[in-house]
């Protein structure tokens, strides 16, 4: 049997029903205009607990409510969350007039639910990327006060010293004045003048461009770069740029506890 997936808002308090007519429930999960859902009805193809609905205006609690169309469940959940690996060229927002945005690589059923990118990464910046409707969880991971790390892998042209190692963990002075945070630069692979160095850096915090004015501020250049963790969430190597899947309980449940 399949199952289909419809979003909605923040289930009530105790026992009090979440009212809402079914026509609206199933036009939000994209299954059809109001009118095709009308004519779904009258042609018997919508149930409410085990019972054919002819009027698609019907009030139904889709948090506690079986809905069936055709046969399929019609699943619902409030939050839905999802990493996706970016890919460059991509711009993290939930619309553009002139690029493509991150939503643009989400399919309508999981766009019912109005997901948003937890942050950004530029737009030719690769690499983890959340996406979520929990505004609550995305503050959580956003707050300043949180300092939630971050962990990058970058290629940078310039000459990079042991002593760049120690400056990072006191804190740079960015183009503004700013002095970052306390951040972790470790050199994976040395470069020279025809090779860019290989390097990981954890920073705690999310200054504009950070990572690349980090490197701007040593006299270097960040030529490529990659976002591998937020928090507890790694990003999942097995998945190609430009794909998604939702977090698993585990990777969900540690992520919240991060963050408490």
């Amino acid at each position: 049997m399949n199952t289909q997936q419809a979003g909605g808002g923040r289930k009530m308090e105790g026992q009090r029903k979440k009212q809402a007519r079914i026509d609206k429930v199933l036009g939000n999960l994209g299954i059809g205009s109001r009118s095709e859902i009308k004519k779904m009805a009258k042609q018997g193809r919508i149930t409410l607990n085990g019972k054919v609905v002819k009027d698609s205006g019907t009030q139904c609690d889709p948090e506690c409510d079986h809905i069936q169309v055709d046969g399929s469940d019609i699943v619902y959940r409030e939050f839905i969350y999802l990493m996706l690996h970016k890919p460059a060229g991509v711009i993290s927002a939930t619309e553009d007039k002139f690029d493509k945005t991150v939503l643009d690589l989400i399919s309508p059923q999981d766009q019912v639910f109005s997901p948003f990118p937890v942050g950004r990464l530029d737009k030719d910046t690769e690499g983890l990327l959340l996406l979520t409707n929990d505004g609550q969880l995305a503050h959580d991971l956003l707050s300043p006060r949180k300092h939630v790390p971050k962990i990058y892998e970058a290629k940078v042209v310039g000459a990079l010293h042991p002593e760049h190692i120690e400056l990072f963990k006191l804190g740079v002075t960015l183009d503004d004045g700013y002095v970052t945070m306390p951040a972790v630069l470790t050199i994976l692979e040395q470069g020279d003048e025809n090779q860019p160095s290989l390097i990981s850096l954890t920073i705690s915090e999310g200054k504009f461009h950070q990572v690349k004015r980090m490197f701007q501020a040593i006299g270097c250049e960040v030529v490529y770069l990659k976002r591998l963790a937020m928090g507890s969430l790694k990003l999942d190597e097995t998945l190609p740029k430009g794909k998604y899947r939702e977090l698993t309980e585990d990777e969900l449940q540690q992520l919240r506890a991060s963050n408490q």
